[in-house]
């Protein structure tokens, strides 16, 4: 086994690379923490300790603890987000501290040094495999963690969708029911008040209400849910509203769980619960088509027909809320992490990219409202549930479950935090042949008549 400190040349600092802070032992952690400098542009800004109990980097702040030479394996044979992914939550790698905190400050050294994403070039990967070589790192590929997604067949056919959506849904009822709040909302909260005592579930009641005047959903209304979730939307309509619900879901454990609502409510007169795909959805003349924190599954290449089909479904002058997550730049997808291990082929574009697909379609938008930093305060009620509830999380999808949930969490609020991702509420209407959209002339009058008992 090869130990550190037995290759001079690699213990002496050159001057483009970042060396030991005082006090530090050089050693295994300081030739990573010079590699981790290069790929950044500039000094790696948390500190870092290897498995020989070297270390490097700021004395302060968040330590991020390199346990195995298995780390350094998946970074040389899946370079980037998904190799740190795969050693992060297999726990070869671990954080000390604050992990949000660890990702906000590799986040800006990239942007600080022009990158969005850690970057070596080709003399640096020479460089790299050659430290790997030295620290006995090199060998087989690693066998991807259990929890990272298989799918298989063509991109956004139905079975490979269906078990895209089972991946993360059906993971199991009694885990979602011990993360998220009474009303089973997985999705954007809408946080109407800034009051000590307006907590998620608050939030998340005040969301649905508002999507349910967004689309003027009144007693006898015939609402199509698509992507319903475990039945928020679809039970608040139908209890609220008394409004007619069909809610349509691909993953059979949600499906299980709203019948079972349904019944329990004895809603089964004003609620019908289909477990299928959206591209089979048959009739429309439906009075309001909502679909939340669905349309990113759907795909670059297919969301035309998508949309296309939220037109098909809606009456003449019915209304289509879409709430949808955002994504700027070249890269509107999950990113490697999200779709190895939550969203797998999840597809994010620009607000604007979407408004004009629906439009395409031949609906007419209406009114968009941004809800990015209400999706940071969401997005922190689910880490506080997940970390004070961890033993409990552990033991029922285990530690590495877990931990794929603790960095997605963590990752998650971050992206809306600075930007990088946002989320919208797109209200949209099917004009009548005449290019009558029924709407009221001002946002205010929208929901008068609404049954608010």
């Amino acid at each position: 086994m090869t130990t550190a400190g037995t290759d001079r040349d690699e213990l002496t600092p050159r001057t483009d690379r970042p060396g030991p802070a005082p006090g530090d032992r050089p050693g295994v952690a300081h030739r990573l923490a010079a590699l981790a400098g290069e790929a950044l542009g500039g000094p790696l800004p948390v500190r870092l300790r290897a498995w020989d109990g070297s270390e490097a980097g700021p004395a302060d702040g968040p330590v991020a603890v390199v346990r195995s030479r298995r780390a350094l394996r998946r970074l040389l044979w899946a370079p980037g987000e998904l190799g740190l992914a795969q050693a992060y939550v297999t726990g070869d790698l671990d954080v000390e501290g604050d992990l949000a905190q660890a990702l906000r400050l590799m986040w800006a050294a990239a942007r600080d040094h022009g990158s969005h994403a850690p970057r070596l070039s080709l003399a640096g990967r020479a460089r790299a495999v050659g430290t790997a070589v030295r620290l006995g790192a090199v060998g087989p590929r690693p066998a991807a963690p259990p929890s990272q997604a298989r799918l298989r067949g063509r991109l956004h056919s139905k079975s490979r969708d269906r078990d895209a959506i089972s991946h993360h849904y059906d993971l199991s009822n009694d885990f979602y029911r011990l993360l998220l709040d009474d009303t089973m909302a997985y999705s954007c909260g809408y946080w109407a008040s800034d009051d000590p005592g307006f907590g998620p579930a608050d939030a998340q009641r005040a969301k649905l209400e508002l999507i349910c005047r967004k689309l003027a959903v009144v007693p006898g209304a015939r609402l199509l849910d698509i992507g319903c979730g475990w039945g928020s939307l679809t039970l608040h309509a139908a209890e609220r509203h008394k409004a007619q619900v069909t809610a349509v879901t691909l993953a059979a454990e949600q499906a299980a769980y709203v019948r079972e609502q349904v019944r329990e409510r004895r809603l089964e007169h004003r609620v019908e619960v289909v477990c299928q795909d959206y591209r089979d959805i048959t009739g429309g003349d439906y009075d309001a088509v909502a679909t939340v924190e669905m349309g990113e599954h759907v795909g670059d290449a297919e969301y035309p027909a998508f949309a296309t089909a939220l037109h098909r479904l809606v009456r003449p002058q019915g209304r289509v809320l879409v709430q949808q997550m955002s994504r700027a730049g070249t890269a509107p997808g999950g990113g490697a992490f999200i779709e190895a291990y939550i969203a797998p082929d999840m597809h994010m574009r620009p607000l604007g990219d979407t408004a004009g697909l629906l439009e395409c379609a031949g609906l007419e938008v209406r009114h968009i409202e941004g809800l990015r930093e209400h999706y940071v305060r969401t997005v922190a009620a689910w880490q506080r549930t997940l970390e004070e509830r961890w033993d409990d999380v552990v033991r029922m999808t285990g530690e590495e479950t877990a931990r794929v949930w603790r960095l997605y969490l963590a990752g998650g609020a971050l992206a809306f935090e600075e930007g990088r991702m946002g989320v919208d509420q797109i209200l949209s209407v099917r004009p009548n042949p005449r290019g009558g959209s029924g709407m009221p002339l001002s946002p205010e009058h929208w929901y008068a008549g609404l049954d608010r008992s």
